[in-house]
């Protein structure tokens, strides 16, 4: 824990100086598997932005501008329920990519909170996650790693993020380098058939089974496997998910 504590430090300073004329770093709002992200100050315009910066090892594992050309692609979709991305570099060495700071919290978090959500609370939030979804595969992009932590609940209303960012990390590494580092693409309990059983194309019904999960656990207050990372995996790919009205 220490360690990690240290490395997040090593980080935030190295972020801090490397973009210091354009961006003010203030603290770190969060980490998980693949990234930390910081709140910072735009400088040039004044607002307040969310700065996603990829683990240094994971950084150094990676074709950085393959890696960037695609983040650039999803960064031209235009949608009311995707989060815009402002911008995307390397400093230092390290690979980020900004983004607006929303006030506001994750799905994951409302339903660690409150469990099951009331039906038409869930589907307004799944008719904008599906309205995002629509307007990317219409302009060829796909999520590959919906789930609660990539959507964001705003003014009662949701907003995904981290549009691009799963295609990037796959067309930019190999699942070998990946896993040697400790880094998986995709969730287990989300992941359609088809990425469970490791089929290199995906497309945009990958999003849609993800949909169907996300809109299972928000009714049920469960994802519809649960277990070992090889159990779910398993799961997806052989067994049905019981019936909601046996959980609600």
């Amino acid at each position: 824990r220490h360690a990690m504590a240290c490395r997040m430090t090593d980080v935030s300073s190295r972020l801090a100086a490397a973009l210091a004329e354009r961006y003010t770093i203030e603290h770190e709002l969060g980490h998980g598997g693949m990234a930390t992200v910081h709140l910072a100050h735009d400088v040039r315009y004044g607002r307040a932005v969310a700065i996603k910066v990829l683990r240094p090892e994971l950084s150094h594992a990676i074709a950085g501008e393959r890696f960037l050309r695609e983040v650039a692609i999803a960064a031209q979709l235009q949608s009311p329920h995707i989060l815009p991305m402002l911008e995307s570099g390397e400093a230092d060495g390290l690979l980020y990519y900004v983004m607006p700071y929303v006030e506001g919290d994750t799905l994951r978090n409302v339903l660690a909170t409150r469990g099951a959500l009331p039906p038409s609370e869930a589907m307004r939030y799944l008719r904008d996650v599906v309205d995002a979804l629509a307007h990317a595969h219409r302009h060829g992009v796909v999520h590959r790693d919906i789930k609660p932590d990539n959507v964001m609940i705003a003014e009662r209303h949701a907003v995904v993020v981290d549009f691009g960012i799963a295609k990037a990390m796959s067309e930019a590494s190999s699942q070998h380098t990946l896993t040697s580092i400790g880094v998986s693409l995709g969730t287990p309990a989300y992941m359609a058939p088809e990425q469970a059983a490791a089929d290199p194309s995906i497309d945009h019904r990958a999003d849609i089974y993800s949909v169907g999960v996300l809109a299972y656990e928000m009714l049920a207050g469960r994802t519809p496997f649960v277990g070992t990372t090889q159990s779910i995996l398993a799961a997806h790919i052989t067994s049905p998910p019981e019936p909601l009205d046996v959980l609600r």
